[in-house]
């Protein structure tokens, strides 16, 4: 075999190798991480305060972060995320979008699409009984949002769902405390 042709079939296979390795790290993450059970998208339904988050160039610099969720007759969720720019005070950034249900999923995992055709995994990962709080992240858990149903939440409250989130492997120094209104 001429050495071009070794070096390439070398190469071909180093890439092929290192993509698989790739594919099955982000899969091994992916299973690691589980939602809740089942998701009451009624319930869900409303406007949450995010109280704290991993930073995203997106919510770059922004203040008073929200989430409302809308389930309409069609089967899908209207997102409208607002945020103040620069400050408590500053200009209202504002942006809507869609999501969907995956299916078997119990409704706790979601598809957001802002801009077509992207989407975004939306993984509901805790919440509370009563709904006054849930922890949204990523299945390669690089995103990750604590939404309150209030803009403040009871500190005994957070640190037992900082503890879940340490048990479930997140990296609790990358989480930032979004400032609320």
């Amino acid at each position: 075999m001429p050495m071009f042709r070794m070096r390439n079939f070398f190469l071909f296979n180093l890439f092929t190798f290192i993509g698989l390795l790739f594919v099955i790290i982000i899969s091994v993450q992916a299973q690691s991480l589980k939602t809740v059970i089942k998701v009451d998208l009624n319930k869900y339904a409303g406007k949450w305060y995010e109280i704290a988050s991993y930073p995203q160039r997106f919510q770059k610099d922004c203040y008073a972060t929200t989430a409302e969720y809308t389930p309409t007759k069609s089967g899908y969720i209207v997102v409208e995320n607002k945020c103040n720019k620069g400050s408590l005070k500053g200009k209202q950034s504002y942006i809507k979008g869609k999501a969907f249900v995956q299916k078997n999923s119990g409704n706790a995992k979601l598809k957001v699409q802002f801009f077509w055709p992207f989407e975004g995994d939306y993984w509901i990962i805790d919440l509370a009984d009563d709904y006054s709080y849930a922890v949204v992240s990523h299945p390669t858990k690089k995103y990750l949002w604590i939404l309150s149903r209030t803009p403040k939440l009871n500190d005994n409250t957070y640190q037992q769902i900082l503890k879940r989130l340490n048990e479930k492997g997140f990296d609790l120094n990358k989480l930032k405390i979004t400032q609320q209104i």
